[in-house]
């Protein structure tokens, strides 16, 4: 429970704030005032691009000397307490251009809690699971995610859907925001039980001064390279089919946005129960590396046939939801089973610094920036399916970076 919740609180606000994004950014940037649309540019930027690598560099390095248990306690609170605020800030309305400087603010705190919270409690969960469970256990981390997703999309809609615009616009969109404080708080709560591992306890009382940031792109870099290739990659894929398949069904014409967002919100159920089933897979069957390279591999070659059957059907529902399951059914794969390959991948001594880095700069910063990327490819080459190459390149690198990754999913963690 304590590795799951945070990544509720993590991803409910991430997804909250992504669907009321069009009622909150007038709120606080008002479109006649240059300045305060700057900060809102550069203030974006900075917790998308620097500050979660830079959480992911921080909590990386404290996890590794001080224990995984006392960062997820920071970072959940990291993130309670600055979705509190954002429900309770100032409007610029009321208070200028203070109101802009301080959500950005808020964001970057948020920002920079993001780039510890997944890895720090993946790594947790890994570490603590019984022998021959690590893919499952592990697979919460991710399942929590998917949770809050739908937990903050539903939140969204319930309050456009129950307040008149003007009620939305004035006031009502401060409400999800304080709901999840709630869920925050309970978070917090259910964290400050956790001890640190005896695992950890052991090995912290012999190793040497040595930075673990320091060793993780030194002694142990053929790991974390490997890691971030694999994490760009597998952020490539993922960003495309969850999040920009609905926006580019869309702008194709071949379906209303609305109705692409809700075919792809429900699909999502099916990813939190295909998790531990695939982990499990990882955990019982076939060595993890070769089972998320499978799923990976098939993804590639059939993105391109989904992507033309959808144009050459004009986007119909069959075609829609068939991609979107297909999709969603094989990146169940590395999402269930990816966060023990990473924390496999390295040895105790700087595995979280390692892992955080890694993946951070992969997921955050490769993966944030793939909706751009594949409306510039499709701008660029005139082919309207260009998205679905880009998703086999990435395929290509994420099968080279697992073949060349040994396989630890039987051994002992190290």
């Amino acid at each position: 429970m304590a590795g799951f919740i945070g990544n509720v609180v993590e991803w409910y606000d991430f997804a909250l704030y992504g669907y009321l994004a069009g009622v909150i950014a007038p709120v606080f940037f008002p479109t006649g005032n240059p300045t305060a649309g700057l900060i809102a540019t550069y203030g974006i930027f900075a917790a998308g691009f620097v500050m979660r690598p830079l959480g992911a560099a921080v909590f990386g390095w404290f996890g590794d000397r001080y224990g995984r248990a006392r960062t997820m306690q920071i970072s959940v609170a990291m993130m309670a307490l600055p979705t509190l605020l954002l429900g309770l800030l100032p409007t610029y309305a009321q208070v200028g251009l203070l109101a802009p400087v301080l959500l950005v603010l808020v964001r970057l705190v948020q920002g920079l809690s993001v780039g510890g919270e997944f890895s720090s409690s993946a790594t947790y969960l890994v570490e603590t699971a019984p022998s021959g469970r690590r893919g499952v256990v592990g697979s919460w981390a991710n399942i929590g995610s998917m949770t809050g997703t739908l937990l903050g999309v539903g939140a969204a809609a319930l309050v456009t859907n129950l307040f008149s615009p003007e009620a939305l616009d004035a006031w009502a969109w401060r409400i999800p925001f304080l709901g999840g404080a709630i869920l925050g708080t309970a978070a917090i709560w259910i964290r400050s039980g956790l001890h640190t591992s005896e695992r950890f306890e052991a090995h912290h009382a012999g190793r040497d001064a040595t930075s673990p940031l320091f060793e993780a792109f030194t002694t142990n870099r053929r790991e974390t390279m490997l890691a971030l290739v694999f994490a760009s990659a597998y952020g490539i894929c993922f960003y495309v089919a969850f999040v920009y398949l609905p926006e580019w069904l869309s702008s194709q014409g071949l379906m209303p946005r609305g109705t692409a967002l809700a075919i792809n919100t429900a699909l999502t159920l099916i990813v939190i129960p295909a998790m531990p089933l695939a982990a499990a897979v990882g955990d019982r069957c076939l060595p993890r590396r070769t089972w998320i390279a499978i799923a990976i591999g098939l993804l590639g070659l059939l993105m391109w046939p989904l992507y033309a059957w959808m144009l050459a059907s004009g986007g119909s529902f069959v075609a829609v939801v068939t991609a979107h399951a297909v999709a969603f059914v094989l990146l169940s794969v590395p999402l269930g089973s990816g966060p023990a390959l990473f924390v496999e991948m390295f040895p105790e001594c700087d595995r979280l610094s390692g892992y955080s880095v890694a993946f951070n700069i992969g997921m955050g910063v490769f993966g944030g920036m793939t909706p751009m990327i594949a409306t510039s490819l499709i701008a660029a080459t005139g082919i309207a399916a260009a998205p679905a190459l880009y998703v086999a390149v990435a395929a290509f690198a994420a099968v080279v970076a697992l073949a060349l990754t040994p396989d630890r999913s039987r051994a002992p963690l190290r």
